[in-house]
């Protein structure tokens, strides 16, 4: 059983750029989190991010938490509208879908999991980006956990961090 969440930033913090994320990715990192997100029971993400990221399409159930009961994702038939706590979305994700959750969603949500201690591992993408929006101390997330590894792959240099 293992939440997990998956973050990408710019090297001066930038969580987006042009509205997105995909605006801080690489095709090293999307090559990357593809594949992770394949190996999830259910990925979870917030409003916003169903609302300015691409969601049409996932590989397992997704699960959108927000306060409005409007499907801003019609046309993915796994994705499920929850309105509820995040810690609340994560045990009924479990419940409904397996034990293994990946959580996609913005910083604000990620700090909100990882100050309440629900995420057990990160994965952290530093893209060469600069000049983005929404920045973030992603170094301190990574003072959160006691162990992390590091590796670089084509200028994104990416972290695990884990409990």
């Amino acid at each position: 059983m293992s939440t997990a969440a998956s973050l990408v930033v710019g090297s001066d913090g930038s969580t987006s750029k042009g509205g997105t994320s995909q605006g801080v990715s690489s095709s090293a990192d999307r090559a990357i989190f593809l594949q992770r997100r394949s190996l999830a029971d259910a990925i979870i993400i917030g409003g916003n991010t169903a609302r300015t990221e691409p969601y049409a399409r996932t590989p397992v159930p997704l699960v959108v938490i927000s306060r409005s009961v409007e499907n801003p994702l019609t046309a993915n038939a796994k994705a499920h509208i929850w309105s509820t706590t995040p810690a609340e979305a994560i045990s009924r994700a479990r419940d409904a879908f397996g034990p293994n959750i990946l959580i996609e969603a913005g910083p604000s949500l990620i700090l909100e999991l990882l100050n309440d201690k629900l995420i057990d591992d990160l994965y952290l993408s530093v893209t060469p980006e600069i000049n983005g929006e929404n920045p973030i101390d992603w170094k301190a997330l990574l003072l959160l956990f006691p162990y992390s590894q590091k590796s670089e792959v084509e200028g994104t240099v990416f972290f695990h961090a884990h409990r």
